[in-house]
């Protein structure tokens, strides 16, 4: 008997995968039956090696060396995977496999996950790929019906591959160099570096921000409001103020218009983010982890997508899941909706993977056993793909404009004639009690009936002050949609995929850059730190502009579509690493210091009166000529099981005593509370005694 081999991602999707096509034996690191085994793969088996595995020399690191640039690139296992990678290598070389299937996520980095541990284990026999946007079973059998050529892909493995091995190029030579230049590890990356970057510039618009005062004349009288334009001076306010105060005003326009606002689109995962950061401050990183569990429970479609449409032929699929959402949702009970499908159903704008949507499978079993962040997840896709297919928000938008006193004033109203998807969206956060978003213009209050001509006596007049605002910190919504547009003034209208990052990489930019310290989280705000500000201030236009990177991204798509020259795409990469190298030899001796750390006074030196401060292993003085230093393993506070800590050292050099609670007594080993005192004889070391001992 022959078999197909079938290698998925992660064990959990073999496991859905193995169910559906009966491969139900469970054997070690696989499963078996009815013609297949199914095996996994553990995220990335196979990495592309560090520079260490190139030469020794690279494993320290020395300007001299650089840049590294790879002829023959080099793959290592991880330790702790090399058990199931041979397993899968073994059942590869098993005579009776005649053929695989590559059934890891069907994207560009599932892709390479697959190909590099077909090729580490020298594998040649033929495999075809299962590419399918959901893992419910009738999903999965309808891949299997229809496999793809393994061939197919190759154009998406070459542009994975040109992706790794850029990363690495630009990853290893930037962050060694910069990294040696200015003695710390400053770690610089193709996406990471101008992303850091957008923060950095859009602090530095806030700070250089100048506020500016104006101010708003207000007019009231029978029922009417209405306000002024700006008035830069306060004199010019009071003046508008005191003519109006008491006078006539006259209705002298009334405009009404008819306004449609058409219903979003459903999710691909940026907005999705976005939203779920918005709604809820998760961050990009959370979202993606709870759509990935969700999508390996079978509930919601496969999330690393970039489109916001589903197929022509999905719309009988669209009409069962819509139907079936209503009795799940209790924020939409009793709304009839009348669904419109066309809208979000267009083929080509569909390229891997459909928009994010919840399955069948979901509406069968709904929100029993999922987690409180799975659940509101999940509830924000469903929302969203009923507020898609619901009825346009339709308003009359009134402007009515008044003149008092030679001066013009304008009142704004609303009126809702079809409420539409917002009343999906309305009863949607109040049931979630979301945060308000924002953003959202303010609700424009319905006017009384007006009509042009009609006058209003003994006006009342007012004055507001107000100040203009400086742009708002990013947060990762905001941040995120930067991200996605970042360079796109500079691209070509039609280009496939602009900004930085994929959908399915920014999230983890944004957690790196916050693990490496170059980033903060404050509240919902990311803000870069003084490292931060640094690092992208030092750094070359060629690391930092986001449209270098958005560029190359573009490229990386079309090589994906077998539109664009990989060797070429590489040979640039090459050759900017090249210039990168070359163009920073040496930096001055004051930039060498902008990464040492600050170095904090914690009291005067009682010998000469210098600044005192801490080092790894003492307490020292900033004048180097004076010998004063204070050791925090100092035999008098070890003796007594007590650390010399920088509270106790700051009040000895301010008062030349310290209250410390539990010294341990060398007699009775006992431990008591007592005053210690500075005992500083000018010598070598410096001397400590108890003054005091206080009873416990």
């Amino acid at each position: 008997m022959s078999y197909q081999l079938v290698i998925a991602e992660k064990p959990s999707v073999a496991r859905s995968i193995a169910g559906v096509i009966g491969a139900n034996k469970k054997q070690d690191g696989y499963m078996e039956g009815n013609g297949y085994l199914v095996s996994w793969c553990i995220g990335h088996l196979v990495s592309l090696a560090d520079a260490g595995a190139y030469d020794p020399r690279y494993k320290k690191w020395a300007y001299d060396d650089l840049p590294i640039l790879p002829q023959e690139w080099q793959y290592i296992i991880p330790d702790e995977k090399k058990k199931q990678f041979d397993i899968l290598r073994s059942l590869m070389e098993r005579p009776d496999v005649d053929g695989l299937v590559c059934a890891t996520d069907a994207g560009r980095e599932g892709e390479l996950i697959f190909r590099f541990v077909y090729q580490m284990a020298g594998c040649k026999k033929p495999f075809k790929r299962l590419w399918v946007s959901s893992m419910e079973d009738a999903a999965i059998k309808e891949g299997f019906a229809h496999l793809k050529p393994g061939a197919d892909y190759d154009n998406l493995y070459q542009s994975a591959l040109c992706r790794a091995q850029a990363d690495w190029l630009v990853g290893i030579n930037a962050t060694r160099l910069f990294s040696i230049l200015y003695h710390k590890t400053l770690t610089v990356g193709r996406v990471q570096t101008p992303t850091l970057k957008m923060l950095v510039d859009r602090e530095a618009k806030i700070s250089d921000f100048k506020k500016e005062k104006y101010h708003i004349v207000h007019i009231a009288a029978g029922g009417m409001e209405a306000a002024s334009d700006r008035v830069s001076s306060a004199a010019d306010a009071d003046a508008i103020k005191t003519a109006c105060a008491g006078a006539q005003a006259v209705c002298v326009s009334v405009k009404r218009e008819k306004k449609t606002e058409q219903p979003p689109r459903i999710y691909d995962l940026t907005t999705l983010q976005r939203e779920a950061n918005r709604l809820f401050g998760f961050t990009a990183k959370q979202s993606l982890d709870y759509a990935q569990q969700l999508y390996e429970k079978k509930l919601l479609t496969y999330p690393r997508t970039d489109s916001q449409y589903l197929t022509d032929d999905m719309q009988p699929t669209a009409e069962s899941i819509v139907s079936g959402l209503w009795p799940l949702l209790p924020f939409a009970a009793g709304i009839d909706i009348s669904p419109q499908f066309g809208r979000v159903l267009n083929s080509k704008k569909v390229s891997d993977h459909h928009a994010i949507i919840p399955t069948m499978e979901f509406v069968q079993k709904g929100f029993d056993g999922l987690t409180e962040g799975e659940k509101k997840l999940l509830s924000l896709v469903c929302c969203k793909l009923l507020c898609a297919v619901a009825a346009p928000h339709v308003f009359e938008a009134v402007t009515a404009t008044f003149t008092c006193a030679g001066k013009e004033f304008t009142a704004k109203g609303k009126t809702i004639l079809t409420p539409g998807w917002k009343e999906i969206d309305r009863r949607f956060r109040a049931s979630f009690k979301a945060d308000a978003d924002e953003d959202a213009p303010e609700l424009a209050r319905e006017l009384s009936e007006l009509a042009e001509g009609q006058t209003f006596d003994k006006v009342e007049a007012s004055v507001t002050e107000h100040f203009t605002t400086p742009p708002k910190p990013y947060t990762e919504d905001t941040l995120l949609s930067a991200m996605e547009r970042a360079g796109a003034e500079d691209m070509p209208e039609d280009a496939e995929r602009q900004g930085l990052g994929t959908p399915a990489t920014r999230a983890s930019i944004l957690e790196k850059l916050v693990q490496m310290g170059f980033v903060e989280r404050k509240g919902k705000q990311l803000l870069p730190t003084k490292d931060g500000h640094n690092l992208a201030c030092v750094l070359p236009d060629v690391l930092t502009s986001p449209q270098l990177t958005a560029e190359w991204e573009n490229t990386l798509t079309a090589i994906a579509k077998g539109e664009a020259d990989p060797d070429g795409f590489m040979a640039g990469i090459e050759e900017m690493t090249r210039g990168l190298i070359s163009g920073y030899s040496q930096i001055s001796e004051d930039a060498q210091k902008l990464f040492q750390k600050e170095r904090v006074a914690i009291g005067k030196c009682p010998r000469c009166g210098e600044a005192i401060y801490e080092g790894k292993k003492n307490y020292y003085c900033g004048n180097r000529a004076c010998q004063f230093v204070m050791w925090k393993n100092d035999r008098f506070f070890e003796e007594r099981g007590k650390a010399l800590t920088p509270k106790i050292a700051a009040a000895l050099l301010k008062d030349g005593k310290a209250k410390v609670k539990g010294l341990r007594s060398m007699k009775t080993g006992k431990t008591y509370d007592g005053t210690v005192l500075l005992a500083d004889t000018g010598g070598k070391y410096v001397n400590y005694r108890i003054e005091r001992r206080d009873k416990n």
